[in-house]
C-alpha cells in the first residue's frame, strides 16, 4: 500500500490529461468538421492558427477545471466531482463560442448546433471519467486503516466525520493519550494513517516526529497557531531558518484590488439577478403581507456593525424571544425561507452591502455582535475574523456549514485570511455555485449549538495547548 502511494500524484495526472485530451479532441473535430471552412469564416485557419485555437481551448478546459477542483477524484465526493467538471464544461464550451462567433464574425450564432453537440458529449465524457476513475482510485488505493489518538474527552464527532468518507478512512482503532507515550507508539505502526486529535502541543510533536521516521501518513488538527505557522514567510538571511509573521491583514494593493473586483461583480450580478430578486421579492408578499426585506445588525472588519440585509426568511415575530441561531426543522421558516434557505437565495440582497462596502464577495460569514460576544467569552480568538470585511461566500461557508461548530469556522476563517489571494478569491466563488446543490451546507444547528458553550470547552482546551507549546 505504502509504494503504490507514491505513484498516486503521477496516476492522477494521467487521468486528467486523458479527460483534457478528450474534450479539446471532441471539440477539434467540430472545428475542422463543422466550422472551419470559407462558407463561415471566409478563409480557412493556416496551421499555426488551429494549433493555436485547440491550446487555448485546451488551457481553458485546465483553468476553469482547476478553478472548480474538477481534477480531484480521489479526494472529493463523486457527486462533487461530477458537478465540478459539468460546470467546467458548461463555462468552458459558452466562452469557446464567444470566441468561435468573434472569429466568424458572428456568422457563428447560426451553427450553434455543432457545439451544443461537443457540449453533450462531453458531459457524457466526464461523468463516465469520474466513475470510472472513482473506481480505479478505490481498487488501487482502499481506505486507509487510522488510528485515532485523543485526550480526555472521546472525538465522537471527528469519528463521525471521518466514517462519512468510508471510501478513504476505516476508523480501525482509537487510543487514550493516558495510555502512555510507549504504548501509543507500540500502536502506531500497526496501522496505515494516524489522526492525532485534540492532544497537547507536547505530546503531539512527538508522535508527529515518530510517524516522519516510519514514513507513515498522519493527519493532525491544527491549532490556530498552526495555521499561522502555515502561512509564515520563510526567512534565509542567518544560518538559522526564521520565519517572519506579518500579522497585518491583507496589503493596500490587495485591498483595492479586492474592492474594486467587489464593485464590478456585485454590479453585474445585480444587473443580471433583478427580475430574479423581485419575483422573490413579491412571492415574500404574498405570502404573509410582512416586509420581504430582513435588516440585522451584523460585525465587519474591525468590529464595525452594519446592516444586513437579506430576503425576509422566517416568521415576522420569529425573535420575540431573543437572537438565537436557526436549527434543523425551525418552525419559524417559512415555506418560501425554506426554499431560498436552501439555494441561499435570501442571501441575495447582501450584494447592495458589498456596494456599499460594508461586506466583501468572499470573506468571513458576518456575525451578530451579541452571538459572537458569546462565542469571544470561551475563544477570544474568534474576534481574529474580523482582521477582513465579512463575505456573502467565503472558506468557512465552501468547506464548512451552517451548523460546523464556532471553533471550526475560526480555524477555517483564519486559513482564508492568512493564505489570501486574488486566485483563491475565484476558486471560492466558483466553488460557492455547487453549494447550491448540496443541501447539507444549510441545514440548521443543533440545540447545544445555539451558543458555543459546547464546542468552546474543547476551544479553552487547545488554547491552553497552545499556551502549554510556546
Amino acid at each position: 500500500m505504502r509504494k503504490r502511494e507514491r505513484y498516486k500524484r503521477l496516476l492522477m495526472f494521467v487521468a486528467s490529461v486523458l479527460i483534457v485530451a478528450i474534450q479539446t479532441g471532441v471539440f477539434a473535430y467540430a472545428w475542422f468538421h463543422d466550422y472551419n471552412h470559407k462558407a463561415i469564416i471566409g478563409k480557412l485557419y493556416w496551421n499555426r492558427g488551429n494549433w493555436a485555437l485547440l491550446v487555448l481551448y485546451a488551457g481553458m478546459v485546465v483553468l476553469i477545471s482547476k478553478l472548480f477542483s474538477a481534477f480531484k477524484v480521489g479526494y472529493m465526493r463523486v457527486l462533487d466531482v461530477i458537478l465540478s467538471q459539468v460546470f467546467s464544461v458548461l463555462i468552458v464550451n459558452a466562452v469557446a463560442y464567444l470566441q468561435l462567433a468573434l472569429i466568424g464574425r458572428w456568422k457563428f450564432l447560426h451553427y450553434i448546433e455543432p457545439m451544443l453537440r461537443v457540449t453533450a458529449i462531453n458531459l457524457v465524457a466526464v461523468v463516465v471519467w469520474v466513475i470510472v476513475m472513482r473506481l480505479i482510485y478505490a481498487h488501487v488505493y482502499p481506505p486507509h486503516e487510522v488510528l485515532v489518538i485523543y485526550d480526555g474527552i472521546r472525538p465522537d464527532a471527528l469519528t463521525k466525520k471521518l466514517s462519512g468518507r468510508k471510501d478513504k478512512y476505516k476508523i480501525s482503532g482509537s487510543i487514550p493519550l493516558s495510555a502512555g507515550i510507549d504504548r501509543i507508539k507500540e500502536e502506531i505502526p500497526k496501522y496505515q494513517a494516524i489522526m492525532i486529535g485534540d492532544i497537547p502541543a507536547h505530546e503531539r510533536n512527538l508522535f508527529l516526529k515518530y510517524c516522519f521516521e516510519l514514513n507513515l501518513r498522519c493527519y493532525c488538527l491544527p491549532k490556530i497557531s498552526d495555521i499561522m505557522v502555515m502561512s509564515s514567510e520563510k526567512i534565509h538571511m542567518f544560518d538559522t531558518p526564521l520565519l517572519l509573521f506579518r500579522n497585518s491583514g491583507l496589503t493596500v494593493e490587495k485591498q483595492v484590488i479586492k474592492r474594486i473586483f467587489d464593485v464590478l461583480c456585485s454590479a453585474v450580478m445585480l444587473v443580471i439577478l433583478s427580475p430574479l430578486m423581485l419575483l422573490i421579492a413579491l412571492l415574500i408578499k404574498l405570502y404573509d403581507g410582512g416586509p420581504v426585506f430582513y435588516r440585522q445588525p451584523r460585525l465587519t472588519k474591525e468590529r464595525k456593525v452594519f446592516q444586513v440585509y437579506k430576503f425576509r426568511s422566517m416568521r415576522v415575530d420569529s425573535e420575540k424571544q431573543g437572537a438565537r441561531l436557526a436549527m434543523k426543522g425551525d418552525s419559524r421558516v417559512t415555506p418560501i425561507g425554506k426554499v431560498l434557505r436552501n439555494i441561499h437565495f435570501d442571501e441575495l440582497p447582501q450584494l447592495l452591502n458589498i456596494i456599499q462596502g460594508d461586506m466583501s464577495l468572499v470573506g468571513p460569514r458576518p456575525e451578530r455582535p451579541e452571538i459572537a460576544a458569546q462565542y469571544e467569552k470561551d475563544i477570544p480568538e474568534f474576534s481574529y475574523r474580523l482582521k477582513v470585511k465579512a463575505g456573502l461566500t467565503g472558506y468557512a461557508q465552501v468547506y464548512g456549514k451552517y451548523n460546523t461548530t464556532p471553533y471550526d469556522k475560526l480555524k477555517l476563517d483564519l486559513t482564508y485570511i492568512e493564505n489570501y489571494s486574488f486566485l483563491l478569491d475565484l476558486q471560492l466563488i466558483a466553488t460557492t455555485v455547487k453549494i447550491l446543490f448540496q443541501k447539507e451546507n444549510t441545514e440548521g444547528v443543533e440545540e447545544w449549538q445555539v451558543t458555543a458553550a459546547a464546542k468552546n470547552q474543547r476551544g479553552k482546551r487547545e488554547n491552553t495547548n497552545d499556551a502549554g507549546a510556546k
